[in-house]
């Protein structure tokens, strides 16, 4: 039988719990305090630590047979591999942001096409539905939704309306599961502030141009 290693916080294996109720396929790490031995017992990672760390990939090296799914939205695959050279197991960047874990569909990017036939029979088996996105800073998702938090940002600033009207009207106009500012609460401050600094730096694109309130807001929080 497959067995997954999940390596991540509390609030990360929490939702992944929610997501696949069958427990026996999975065991949980909030480190990586394992060795090589330990990695034969699994055929994939789901790392999340891989979006503060990239360079705790090294820790896979050798272990020519995993998959390992990682949460790094913040960089691309293509800078990974620039930065830290060609791995010997196959490296997939997921999605991993909170809130889009226990969806339907899973959010996914390759720089192989060897290497998505290699994640599909991790995926198949798990029965995760998905979908290959170009390898870029954000993916999809996840730029689009922190774009929209930032530009609520805005209107907030300008003092255009509350932020509780805000939420109230993206939910009832648009049917989005939550509000931009119920979003960024359940993602985080700091995960939308690093993303949407990412972006900029990546695309010099005004849409990701930090609110000045959300940066007061975030710098205040890391006090």
């Amino acid at each position: 039988m497959m067995k997954i290693l999940v390596v991540g916080n509390e609030a990360q294996h929490q939702e992944m719990q929610e997501k696949f109720p069958n427990k026996e396929l999975f065991h949980y790490q909030s480190s990586h305090d394992f060795g090589r031995t330990f990695l034969k017992g699994f055929s994939a990672v789901i790392d999340f630590t891989v979006q503060t760390n990239t360079e705790i990939l090294e820790e896979y090296r050798g272990a020519e047979h995993l998959v390992v799914f990682a949460h790094c939205i913040n960089t691309s695959l293509a800078e990974i591999y620039y930065m830290q050279g060609e791995f010997d197991f196959t490296i997939i960047g997921f999605n991993g942001l909170h809130t889009c874990i226990n969806r339907s569909l899973w959010e996914l990017s390759a720089l192989h096409e060897e290497s998505q036939t290699k994640a599909k029979v991790v995926l198949d088996e798990l029965q995760i539905a998905h979908e290959w996105v170009a390898d870029r800073v954000g993916m999809a998702s996840p730029r689009v939704i922190c774009m929209i938090i930032n530009e609520a940002y805005f209107t907030v600033q300008e003092g255009t309306a509350s932020r509780e009207d805000i939420d109230l009207g993206m939910k009832l106009g648009t049917n989005y599961p939550y509000g931009p500012f119920e979003w960024c609460n359940k993602i985080g401050l700091t995960a939308v502030y690093e993303l949407l600094e990412a972006l900029y730096e990546d695309t010099k694109d005004e849409r990701y141009k930090i609110c000045p309130l959300l940066k007061r807001e975030y710098l205040l929080q890391a006090e």
